[in-house]
């Protein structure tokens, strides 16, 4: 599978101003729903859907540790890594994102037909 690159932010200042820090934001982006996640780190790609029971981790807050905690029963995701942190459930997808000169962009795989 390929690894497709999608503008998602014209640049880091107007994605810092749509997602504040310790805020998540849905992103709809390639038919995927996606949760954007802006941490002390950075920003951090998640699947929206909670591998537990699909509740929208944009609706979830972000703790101290850097997790995002899912609104519905309180599963924990490292936003960096998407591992669940009590090893109850699947862990989340997660997507690499790249700052460039020209806006900040999220990779997506491709199925190849």
């Amino acid at each position: 599978m390929e690894k497709t690159w999608h503008k998602i932010f014209e640049n880091e200042t107007e994605a810092k101003a749509q997602v504040p820090l310790r805020q998540t934001k849905l992103l709809a982006v390639a038919g995927k729903e996606i949760c954007l996640a802006h941490t002390a780190a950075g920003f951090v790609a998640i699947q929206d859907a909670c591998p537990h029971l699909g509740s929208s981790l944009s609706r979830g807050k972000i703790n101290y540790l850097n997790e995002v905690v899912c609104p519905w029963h309180s599963y924990r995701y490292d936003l960096r890594s998407g591992k669940e942190c009590d090893y109850r459930t699947r862990n989340a997808k997660t997507y690499p994102l790249e700052i460039r000169e020209d806006g900040l962009y999220i990779g997506l795989l491709e199925k190849q037909e």
